[in-house]
């Protein structure tokens, strides 16, 4: 398996909305995962894409991440997977980066759809699994594993900023430690 490779990684972040989050399992820990997960992205300058899933009736993106996200596209999108969307799927590709981080929700349905659709278009896609979740820890889980088999890789949130990171003798170490304590 390969390490996230910074000059090639995008942070692609799935509905993490409004009326979705609250259903979830362990959502304060979603949203604190995510958050760091975006701040340590802007610290490092990843790209950064986000979508919704139906704005209209399931809202929109949680605010203390939207407010992370101001700089970032946020596409409103109806097909589970973000692949399907033709707009969200023309910016990955234009972005020229051919690493997907993958966070969002629910890890059985939209992750799960555009992860797997995304390496089958060729994207090494590394899904964040400590940034993920679903209603129920078994969808989580079964959703994982599935990810796994399916070419993904699945690992965390240090794992990810540490990889990009590749030695402590940056200028964003001491910020993306401080965010990861």
């Amino acid at each position: 398996m390969p390490l996230v490779r910074r000059e090639d990684a995008l942070l692609f972040i799935i509905d993490i909305q409004e009326r979705l989050v609250p259903a979830m399992h362990a959502a304060e820990s979603l949203i604190e995962r995510c958050t760091k997960l975006i701040d340590i992205a802007v610290a490092l300058g990843l790209p950064i894409v986000a979508t919704e899933q139906y704005r209209k009736g399931l809202g929109a993106t949680l605010p203390v991440l939207a407010e992370r996200l101001a700089r970032a596209p946020v596409f409103d999108k109806t097909s589970f997977s973000a692949m399907a969307d033709g707009p969200t799927r023309e910016a990955l590709r234009r972005s020229g980066r051919g690493t997907l981080i993958i966070a969002g929700i629910e890890a059985h349905v939209c992750v799960l759809q555009t992860a797997i659709e995304a390496v089958e278009e060729g994207f090494e896609v590394f899904v964040v699994a400590d940034a993920t979740t679903s209603r129920r820890p078994l969808d989580h889980e079964t959703a994982l594993a599935r990810l796994r088999r399916s070419g993904a890789t699945v690992t965390t949130l240090e794992s990810v900023a540490f990889e990009c990171m590749r030695k402590a003798a940056t200028r964003e170490f001491k910020t993306v430690s401080r965010l990861i304590r």
